[in-house]
């Protein structure tokens, strides 16, 4: 199965933080976004992934490159002059996507991180012949909205942004996770120009018709599209929340290439990078991260913070990040 990763947006409620690095490549706890959804995928036995890119994504090249180095077979699709949205994004990669032999590809928002298994979701959309298949889990945040549920008593969609089917055994309300499945022939619901939303297009039409699937995921999830949201990502791994399997080295603790001088304090919930520098008398977290290569000065204190790869830090930093700029 092929799969993409929807990598090309510009992440603007992310302030400073994406004038420096584009959203999917914010790091968490040693490895940005866009890798750790590389990793999951190959987890998950896809082994040929697109991923879409548009404002500076050439950052995300150079991570990742042709994924060799990950034993998967990555292609890039450029966004040139206007963005094109999730729909036109898909659209304008669907000869990379199609495998001719019409099976299903996932497709994965570039900015969350999740544990979800995928042989389950692929299970329910090959046995309902769907269209697409959304993935979908709880608001236990209560910040989304849900106006999503799906059918009981058939797995299909049952309510789609607040709209119910005549006749259907609407489930709880719930969101999208960001993650589906589809065929490519789906594509040729998403109009053929411009901009364009996925789900307000060939979502719609496909809804309409009864042949969208449903599946619950029931463990972990985070969006990472606010400063806030980035810094409670990391302390979530931190903290043991995700089950990151395919992680490449350890996400909390310290590299074993780290050099931490006398007097630290370093809390339980800590991740410091190979190569980087605690200065003595300094306090490491909790719910800290400090990035490859990246240096803490001496008696600085750093709680509930991000320290980017190969920046110095000279004062203490306490809810925020230090991007070096």
């Amino acid at each position: 199965m092929r799969a993409m990763i929807l990598a090309a947006g510009f992440g603007t409620r992310l302030g400073e933080l994406t004038q420096l690095r584009p959203k999917p490549m914010l790091p968490i706890c040693g490895a940005p976004l866009v890798r750790w959804a590389v990793l999951w995928l190959r987890a998950q036995g896809v082994r040929e992934i697109v991923i879409n890119l548009h404002y500076l994504g050439e950052q995300i090249i150079e991570d990742l490159g042709d994924g060799s180095a990950l034993e998967v077979d990555i292609t890039y699709s450029h966004e040139e002059g206007q963005i094109l949205g999730t729909g036109g994004g898909l659209r304008q990669a669907r000869r990379l996507l199609d495998d001719g032999k019409g099976g299903p590809f996932v497709v994965v928002n570039g900015k969350i991180l999740t544990d979800l298994e995928l042989a389950p979701a692929l299970a329910r959309h090959r046995a309902g012949r769907y269209e697409a298949t959304m993935v979908l889990r709880e608001d236990s945040e209560g910040v989304w909205g849900g106006s999503l549920a799906e059918d009981q008593r058939e797995g299909s969609l049952a309510t789609f942004l607040g709209e119910t089917r005549p006749g259907a055994a609407a489930g709880p309300a719930m969101m999208f996770t960001g993650v589906h499945l589809m065929q490519s022939s789906f594509l040729d619901r998403v109009p053929p120009e411009g901009e364009q939303c996925i789900v307000r297009t060939a979502y719609r039409q496909l809804f309409r018709e009864d042949r969208v699937g449903a599946h619950i995921h029931r463990g972990y999830w985070w969006e990472h599209s606010t400063v806030e949201r980035y810094l409670q990502g990391v302390a979530n791994v931190l903290d043991g929340k995700a089950r990151l399997a395919w992680a490449e080295a350890p996400v909390v603790g310290v590299h074993p290439d780290a050099i931490i001088e006398a007097e630290v304090e370093l809390a339980e919930q800590v991740y410091v990078g190979p190569g980087a520098r605690v200065g003595r008398g300094a306090v490491i977290g909790p719910h800290s991260q400090i990035g490859a290569g990246a240096s803490v000065a001496a008696g600085v204190r750093v709680e509930r913070a991000a320290v980017w790869p190969g920046v110095q830090l000279e004062r203490d930093l306490c809810d925020a990040v230090c991007t070096g700029a």
